[in-house]
């Protein structure tokens, strides 16, 4: 199943086609996106029976964030060896764990406007949770996942690198900088480990596979649900691969005109061009 945020109202997708929920179920179900994680189990029940002889055609252009108003949103610092590495900043066994502020999402096409001189680029995957998870066992946490999509963590690292110890949240929550998309795609229809990818100008900046995480997603629902509450529809990103521009010599930002491709295999791929602030 994947599901999808077509022009403000929460959709069934499937190739190109799209099936608005509300309408299809009679309105058992709103169409509100983020109202569908708090009624998972009989959504999903629902969903298994939708007929999409109903569907009908979109543009990818008119998806936006299948999440667009999480409770909370998690994200993990240094999750992958290699990228660790070019950072120049050690990883353990302990994640690093910040948000990005919710205004800080938006959909998987479109415009963001640069913060400054030095944005950074960070493919992600992205957990999206369908139960309340607290105090949950690493070997039980995918019995609490709806499903997985594609995020971008865009970095102002200027910000993000000021003051002592460095401010990782406001750096990475500019406007747009957590493009989520293009859709939420359940487990069942997923092939582990995961390749990401991202472009900049068509030229491969990342490629790595979620093979190479050092805290897997069960564990780290392990241990962000033994401080926090994970609700349904919470968000976790889950760590880069390396490639990013702040490990490079010298160091390499976006400019005005930049395209950023962004891609999960199975998942789907997003695409974002930064300009200038007006």
């Amino acid at each position: 199943m994947r599901i999808g945020n077509l022009r403000g109202r929460a959709h069934l997708l499937r190739d190109r086609a799209a099936i608005d929920i509300a309408k299809a179920s009679g309105g058992r179900f709103g169409p509100e996106p983020a109202d569908l994680f708090a009624r998972w189990p009989e959504f999903a029940a629902w969903a298994a029976t939708a007929r999409f002889d109903v569907a009908e055609p979109y543009r990818p252009e008119d998806l936006g964030a299948p999440v667009p108003r999480p409770r909370q949103v998690f994200a993990v610092g240094l999750n992958y060896a290699e990228h660790a590495a070019e950072t120049g900043l050690r990883a353990g066994g302990v994640p690093s764990v910040f948000t990005k502020f919710a205004d800080s999402l938006t959909g998987p096409h479109g415009r963001i406007v640069l913060s400054g001189p030095s944005v950074d680029w960070e493919v992600e995957l992205v957990v999206v949770m369908a139960r309340e998870a607290r105090n949950v066992t690493e070997a039980d946490a995918w019995d609490y996942v709806a499903g997985l999509t594609v995020g971008q963590d865009f970095s102002d690292r200027d910000v993000q690198m000021s003051g002592a110890p460095p401010q990782f949240s406001l750096g990475k929550s500019f406007p747009g900088f957590g493009p989520l998309g293009p859709a939420v795609v359940t487990l069942d229809e997923l092939t582990t480990p995961l390749r990401l990818r991202c472009w900049v100008n068509d030229e491969l900046v990342q490629d790595g596979h979620t093979g190479q995480m050092i805290l897997p997603v069960g564990a780290l629902i392990e241990r962000i649900s033994a401080v926090c509450t994970l609700h349904p529809g919470d968000l976790i990103f889950t760590g880069t691969p390396a490639g990013v521009g702040m490990g490079r010599t010298p160091p390499r930002y976006l400019t005005p005109g930049d395209v950023v491709r962004t891609r999960i295999d199975g998942i789907g791929e997003m695409r974002h061009v930064f300009v200038e602030e007006a």
